[in-house]
Formats: C-alpha cells, sequence, structure tokens
C-alpha cells in the first residue's frame, strides 16, 4: 500500500523511485532460521532510506536490533487527530521525540540463582543528542518542550537524562520547557492531552507513551513513526503484526501510509530535493481528505477494505496532485 502511494507521487512529481524488498520477522526465522538475515541487513545498508511493516514476536530481534546497528538514535512518534478519526478530544498534535538506542533497551540482561537483571544504560551524549533534537522540533512546532523521565525514584540515570536536557533547553531560549515525572505524563496525557507540544523521553517511556498518545487520537492504525540516524533512516508504523485479520482486508494501512511521508519528507531534506518534500505534503493531504470522505477500513468506522482504501487514496492524490 505505501509502495503504491510512494510510486503515485513520483508520477506525479516526477521522480525515479525504486523498492527493494527483503524478508524480516517471525516468517523468516519459521522459513530462514534468523529473523533478520544477513542479506535484509545489507539491503538497509544500501538504501537511502527504509520502511518496515509490522514483524511479529521477532520484534526485539530485528527493528530494535537495526536502530542499534545503524544508531538511529531518534524516535519520531506523532500523535495527530485527523478527520473522520474518533479520539478521546480533538485538537492534539503531539511529536514524541524518544532516545532509542540505550536505556533498558540496550539489551543487557542476565540471570542469577532465582532472579534476573537489566541494565540500564544512560549517557550524556546519547541524551543530549536526542534533546538537541526535540528542542530543534519544538522551534518548527509551537515551541515547548515537556522532558519526562523519572529521576525523583533513579537519580543517576534519569536523573542524568533531565539534568542534560535542561542544559540543552539553555542553549534554545525561544523555547520553553518544563518536566514531569513519567506518570504524571502519563496521567496529562489523557487529561489534557492538547497541553503538550514535544515530549522528549527515553528510550522505554517513550514505548509506553506513544502507544497511550496513539489511543488518544484514534488508535494505533493512525500512528506513524521514523528512525532517524546521522546518515540513515527507517520508518514504520507502531503497531505490530495482527495475524487475526491476515488476508480479510481489515489491516488499516493509514499508519504504513503517513510513515511513508515522513519518509518522503526526510529524504527530500536527506536528498535536497524539494519534489520529495511536495510528495510528503501531498500523501499527508490525500490522507486527511480521504478520512473526510470516509474511505476507511472498519477499525476507524469505514466500510472499506484494505486495498480500496489505498485505490481511494491514490484517486485523491491524483485529484490534489492535478
Amino acid at each position: 500500500m505505501a509502495i503504491s502511494v510512494v510510486q503515485r507521487a513520483a508520477d506525479i512529481f516526477g521522480f525515479s523511485v525504486e523498492f527493494r524488498g527483503y524478508r524480516a520477522g517471525d516468517s523468516a526465522l519459521a522459513e530462514l532460521g534468523e529473523a533478520l538475515p544477513e542479506e535484509t541487513i545489507q539491503g538497509v545498508r544500501s538504501s537511502d532510506a527504509a520502511i518496515k511493516g509490522p514483524v511479529g514476536e521477532t520484534a526485539k530481534d530485528v527493528i530494535v536490533r537495526l536502530r542499534q546497528m545503524f544508531d538511529l538514535y531518534a524516535n519520531l512518534r506523532p500523535a495527530k487527530v485527523y478527520p473522520g478519526v474518533r479520539p478521546l478530544m480533538d485538537g492534539v498534535d503531539i511529536l514524541i521525540v524518544r532516545e532509542n538506542t540505550e536505556d533498558l533497551y540496550k539489551g543487557y540482561e542476565f540471570e542469577l540463582p532465582g532472579s534476573a537483571v537489566a541494565l540500564k544504560v544512560v549517557t550524556e551524549r546519547a541524551s543530549r543528542r536526542i534533546a538537541e533534537y526535540a528542542f530543534r522540533e519544538a522551534e518548527r512546532r509551537r515551541k515547548h518542550v515537556t522532558i519526562v523521565h523519572k529521576s525523583n525514584v533513579m537519580p543517576k540515570t534519569d536523573g542524568l537524562f533531565g539534568r542534560v536536557a535542561k542544559e540543552v533547553a539553555s542553549s534554545h531560549p525561544g523555547v520553553s520547557y518544563r518536566e514531569m515525572y513519567v506518570d504524571a505524563a502519563s496521567m496529562a496525557l489523557i487529561r489534557d492531552p492538547r497541553s503538550f507540544d514535544v515530549l522528549l523521553t527515553m528510550n522505554v517511556y517513550g514505548d509506553i507513551l506513544s502507544d497511550e498518545a496513539a489511543q488518544v487520537v484514534g488508535g494505533l492504525g493512525m500512528a506513524p513513526s521514523a528512525n532517524i540516524g546521522e546518515k540513515m533512516a527507517l520508518f514504520e508504523p507502531v503497531h505490530g503484526s495482527a495475524p487475526d485479520i491476515a488476508g480479510k482486508g481489515l489491516a488499516n494501512p493509514y499508519a504504513t501510509v503517513l510513515s511513508a511521508a515522513m519518509m518522503l519528507d526526510w529524504l527530500s531534506q536527506a536528498k535536497g530535493d524539494p519534489r520529495l518534500e511536495k510528495a510528503s505534503k501531498l500523501v499527508e493531504s490525500a490522507a486527511v481528505t480521504a478520512l473526510r470522505r470516509g474511505i476507511a477500513t472498519p477499525d476507524l468506522g469505514g466500510k472499506y477494505k484494505t486495498s480500496e482504501v489505498g485505490k481511494g487514496l491514490e484517486a485523491v492524490m491524483v485529484e490534489l496532485g492535478g
């Protein structure tokens, strides 16, 4: 679905795009003996950008490994209300900026007799670069950052993150900020989600809070994301796989399509090509228009199959793109 939408955008704006498919996830593990084959790693390495679908129970062996392998340190997860979607509250537009390479997801775990231990790794370098990313994004938005951690319980690790984030804030005087403990932030996302602009947080907290924020704006089917590094980027829907509806035409494609729009926007900056930026804006505008017209799958209250939503999106793109 996302591939055909990007190809349609390429036709409209006159640029070329080549997609190459690679295996990963539960089916790759079952059939090839490994969830992330070397061929797939090399495919990601050689691409200008990658887009990944849900992989199932082997996510740790696929996406977490890719994030760390290619140092995709910034995880961007927008939570935005779109027309035709039933949110918990209207007018929400949040960008969660999540540190993406360390914390408990570093994977340093070991067992002792009768117990298990996981090491939480937080470095000044990683904290500083993700904070810089968040404050730069805030400068492009509504100029407010909420720094989320739990330093009252973990003063060494979370305390380091919070301290560095505040140091970064001092170099961005045009952006206001506040600090919140993660439990208070999770409550505020339900009580007053419109008070958030950019939410800056650590790896595990960001994983959980972004799912909560997605539900606030209408569900995981509307939740795209980006994994950004210095030279590479990988895009994916926030949601996981849904084997219970596989092959039934019920899967909501919007999160993946919106992830493709994020990919085009990133590529426009990486390549310095304004056509890609226009394509990104067209894809999102087409999604807005299609949703407003009720072109949606049943989880959003629509009556359309997955493929029908895709065809509807492409038709709207042609209509809007001329």
